[in-house]
Formats: C-alpha cells, sequence, structure tokens
C-alpha cells in the first residue's frame, strides 16, 4: 500500500432508554458529524435520543493487528436511541455495526428495552462489550461488589447467547450528572479501560469492494454552492470520485463531486466507510433517510421469499397470514406473512422447481440439515432491497409498557417479486401446497371389485374433480374414484386388485350387525396455494 489506510470499524452504542448511551458516546468521541449528540431539536426538547447519532474515535492499532498494514484504528459510534417506540431506528443502527457496546445502568440492570438490544445485536453481529454505567450513584465502599453482583446476572442472562462471555467494564460516563463542557463536570470513570477493551476487540472485518455500491443514508442537507450532502455508511461495494450514483426511491442518478470522512476529504471509500458523499444538487427533503447505490441495483419490490428463524424470546404465535411489522434496508413496513418448508435446499437458496409445504405456523418445525423455514413476505407498501439483504420482522404494536420481546423473527432475503401484478405472474411458480384429507365410509359392496362410498364429499361438490384419484380403506384395500353415484355426494370406488377379506365382508353383511364398525374411507391429496386452476395432485 503506497498510503497506509485506517482501519474503520463501526460500534453500535445499544441499551435501555436513559442508561448514559449519548453521554458515553460524547466522552468517548473526538470527532463529531452533523448528526451526533442529539442535535435533533425534538431530541433537545424530549430529553432523550430519538435518531442515530455519529461520532467517532482514532486508537494506535492494536498489537494483534499490527501485522494488517493499516496505520490506525478509527472506530465509528453509532448512537442508537434507546426508546421503546423506537424501535425501528434502533433495528437500522444496528445493521451497520460491526460490533455492539451495550450500555447498561448499573443501578437498574437489564431492562426491558435492553432484552430487545441484546436480540438485535444477535441478529446482526457477533461481537459486544457490556458497559456498567452509572458507576458513581454507588458508593465507592460499595462498588465493586455491586458491579460483581450485577456482572454476574448479565452473564447470566447472556450464557445462552453468542455474548456468552462478553467482556463487561463499569464506567461513569457523566459523573454528578455533569456536562463535559459544564464548570461542574468531573473526569469520567474507567473510559481508559473501555478504550483498552474497544481496542482488544476489533478485528479485520471483512470487506468486499466488488460488489455493487450500496449506502444507507442517514442525513441529507444542502450546501449552497457546493451541492446536496448526503451522509451515511457504505453497506457494500465502494465509491469513487467522479463515479455516478443513483437515488432509487426518487429514480434520479448524480454525479459525485466529493467525499469526506469526518471532514477530511478521500477520493475513494469502501464496505464499512462511515462518510459524506456531496452531489449535484437535489432537494434534501426528498431523501431525510434511505439508500443509495450504483444505477439499476435496486429495484422497488412487492413481495419477498426469505429464509426465517425465529426469536427464541417472542412469546406471541407466528401464523401464517398474519400481519407483522418488516423492518429491511431503511424502511419499516406492514406484511402478511406465509410460512413453508423446504426439504434438502440450503437456507440461502431457493428453487422455484421444488415443492414446499404450507405451514400454519413457524412454531411447526424447526430447521435440520435437509430441511430449511422459508417465508413468503408481501409488502402493504413496496420496499427498496435486493437479495441477500437482512429484515427483522417485529409486532411494533405491542405495548411498549409490557415487559415482552417485541422482535418475532429474522432472516434475509432470497428471492424477489418485482412486478406489482406478482399475483399473476411469477407467485404462480411457487410449489406451496397444503397437504388435505378427507374421510367417509363405505355405504354398500357392490361386488368384490366395486364399493360405494358416502360422506367423502358434500351434495354441491365437483366430483369430477376428483375422479381417478386414490383411496384407501381401513380394511388396508386400495381404490379408485371412478364418478359419482347419484345426486347425493356418494361416489363409485373400483378396487383393482379385489377386496381381500370380499367373503368376510359379504358375510357380516348378511348378519346384518348393527355393532359392525364402518368401513372408513381416506383420501389424501395436494393442492396448490397459488395455482389459479385448483388442480389436484397426488404422488
Amino acid at each position: 500500500m503506497a498510503t497506509k489506510q485506517n482501519l474503520a470499524l463501526n460500534v453500535g452504542i445499544l441499551g435501555h432508554v436513559d442508561s448514559g448511551k449519548t453521554s458515553l458516546a460524547k466522552v468517548l468521541s473526538t470527532v463529531s458529524s452533523t448528526a451526533a449528540f442529539d442535535k435533533n431539536p425534538q431530541s433537545k426538547q424530549r430529553g432523550i435520543t430519538i435518531d442515530l447519532g455519529f461520532s467517532s474515535v482514532q486508537l494506535p492499532l492494536p498489537p494483534h493487528l499490527q501485522s494488517s498494514g493499516f496505520q490506525q484504528l478509527h472506530l465509528t459510534l453509532v448512537d442508537c436511541p434507546g426508546h421503546a417506540s423506537l424501535i425501528r431506528t434502533i433495528i437500522m443502527g444496528a445493521e451497520i455495526v460491526d460490533f455492539v457496546l451495550l450500555v447498561v445502568d448499573v443501578v437498574k440492570g437489564i431492562q426491558t428495552q435492553t432484552a430487545e438490544c441484546i436480540v438485535i445485536a444477535e441478529i446482526t453481529c457477533d461481537k459486544m462489550i457490556i458497559v456498567l454505567n452509572k458507576v458513581d450513584l454507588i458508593s465507592v465502599e460499595n462498588r465493586k461488589a455491586t458491579i460483581e453482583k450485577v456482572s454476574k446476572r448479565i452473564l447470566k442472562a447472556l450464557e445462552k447467547t453468542k455474548f456468552a462471555n462478553s467482556p463487561i467494564v463499569a464506567v461513569a460516563a457523566k459523573p454528578g450528572g455533569g456536562d463535559i463542557h459544564e464548570d461542574k463536570w468531573t473526569e469520567p470513570i474507567g473510559i481508559d479501560d473501555l478504550l483498552k477493551s474497544l481496542s482488544q476487540l476489533s478485528f479485520l472485518p471483512e470487506r468486499n469492494r466488488s460488489n455493487p455500491f450500496l449506502m444507507a443514508v442517514d442525513h441529507c442537507f444542502l450546501i449552497r454552492g457546493q451541492g446536496t450532502i448526503v451522509t451515511g455508511t457504505i453497506l457494500q461495494g465502494c465509491v469513487k470520485l467522479n463515479e455516478t450514483i443513483e437515488i432509487p426511491s426518487i429514480n434520479v442518478t448524480k454525479k459525485v463531486k466529493s467525499i469526506q470522512m469526518f471532514k477530511k476529504p478521500i477520493e475513494e471509500a469502501i464496505q464499512g466507510d462511515r462518510i459524506g458523499i456531496c452531489v449535484t444538487q437535489f432537494d434534501q427533503k426528498l431523501l431525510e433517510r434511505g439508500v443509495i447505490c450504483a444505477p439499476g441495483y435496486l429495484n422497488k419490490l412487492y413481495a419477498v421469499i426469505v429464509s426465517t428463524k425465529k426469536v427464541p424470546y417472542f412469546k406471541g404465535s407466528c401464523k401464517t397470514k398474519s400481519k407483522f411489522h418488516i423492518s429491511i434496508m431503511h424502511d419499516t413496513v406492514m406484511a402478511r406473512v406465509t410460512f413453508f418448508q423446504g426439504v434438502q435446499t440450503k437456507w440461502n437458496e431457493f428453487n422455484f422447481d421444488q415443492e414446499y409445504k404450507h405451514l400454519n405456523e413457524l412454531d411447526e418445525v424447526t430447521d435440520s440439515n435437509d430441511r430449511y423455514t422459508h417465508a413468503l413476505l408481501e409488502f402493504e407498501q413496496p420496499v427498496l432491497a435486493t437479495n441477500g439483504v437482512l429484515f427483522i420482522a417485529s409486532k411494533l404494536d405491542t405495548d411498549i409498557h409490557a415487559n415482552v420481546c417485541r422482535l418475532a423473527f429474522h432472516g434475509r432475503v432470497i428471492d424477489t417479486f418485482k412486478e406489482k401484478n406478482y399475483h399473476e405472474t411469477s407467485l404462480q411458480k411457487l410449489k406451496v401446497f397444503k397437504l388435505k384429507t378427507k374421510e367417509g365410509v363405505v355405504e354398500r359392496i357392490a361386488n368384490e371389485y366395486e364399493v360405494i362410498g358416502k360422506a367423502l364429499f358434500k351434495k354441491q361438490a365437483n366430483i369430477e374433480c376428483f375422479k381417478g384419484l386414490k383411496v384407501t380403506l381401513s380394511t388396508g384395500d386400495e381404490g379408485i374414484i371412478d364418478g359419482s353415484f347419484g345426486q347425493s355426494g356418494k361416489v363409485k370406488i373400483r378396487i383393482p386388485k379385489g377386496l381381500k377379506d370380499y367373503k368376510y365382508l359379504i358375510d357380516a353383511k348378511k348378519e346384518k350387525s348393527s355393532e359392525k364398525t364402518p368401513i372408513a374411507i381416506y383420501l389424501t391429496f395436494k393442492r396448490y396455494s397459488y395455482d389459479k386452476t385448483k388442480k389436484i395432485v397426488q404422488t
């Protein structure tokens, strides 16, 4: 490398409301962005973080990364809101991070949104540091014992997650409640230990610059005489000066005039970088939040097929045909869900030539080496997305004061429906079947090779649709429906091999014993959910 670059990692700061996340971000940071530390006017009015905040800190490269060729460690701190009503914003923030700082009020311990943040972190990343904040509220003589007690509780709660042995650092980001610019401010506690832990946990992330450019935009504003600035995090690929990018939500393309990373001009940025891009002017109100990408990369999607995995802490039901809030890219929209399961397919691949069994509920099965559960999500409003992107399904209409997890299931997009009329076109190819069973009884035995069945169909049923289908008798005999018998829903059933116990059955009939159990008739068949012809299939 001719010029050494900084190793850029994105650190999400998550936790329950009022646990001190923004104060922690402020004391850790050396450079702030245009959207840092609750600059949103509504944040100041309400006294809480309501949007994502971005700042950064540079650290010396830790020993285990000295041979990587990078110059310094550049951490972008993503300050996420903690209030329950802002969960969709928390999800958006977590999707762009490499690892998480979980901030816990040492006095209150794990709270409802703390638990939801743990779930989001498990879905989106692999590394976590737990920060016990506000230790200054505990007397010095009791501090050590309290920190040990709370730490044990947290590690117990995390023992079945991927964060089971995460480091815990005790801090006081804002001792005495003073601000860093106020006279009553006192030196924070434990910040050096936290910076050391951040450095030790850092790693070389996978950064692929060859994929099409895709960037999550969280802030957009105008600088007169220069152009419109869009700031955000690159999700994949790279962007260079003078390249053309697309704003798919408004269907326009723009030329990249300049790029900055925390106020420093650069010529190229790659996946994981937090940057600001200046493009030729457009109305910034049209892109308050969203995505930009390589021209033609994203399309409006009306439905998607996804891999699914249920969140174990969600106690509600995940039933087919129910509706969930789907957070995908920078959108959260309502969608109707249909679950189904395939055999011998990879979780991240989909084959329209294969058959899939309809599931009434996600809990009916669990994935195994040769079975994976998928779902069809049908959006009430189209979303911008593509194959491989993450989604999280939630019940955000749940009472925010209820002590329950609202995150239901998650996964990734594995196929898409781009046509508005997808029900009439591509959805017809989806072979999701329901296994149907009908049961009737033998009314009489016509002869050794034919019986008359009743109660198998309703009087108004079109029996011609079932002609030629196989049935099984409770005697073990197999038969074929030959057609209707009369006008009352009865059917003629042919027994190709003849009734095995014909003579016994006839003798029993002559005895006219009312205690004899009727011979049952079983009909099993498949119907495909999206086949307009309602064709009946047997295997």
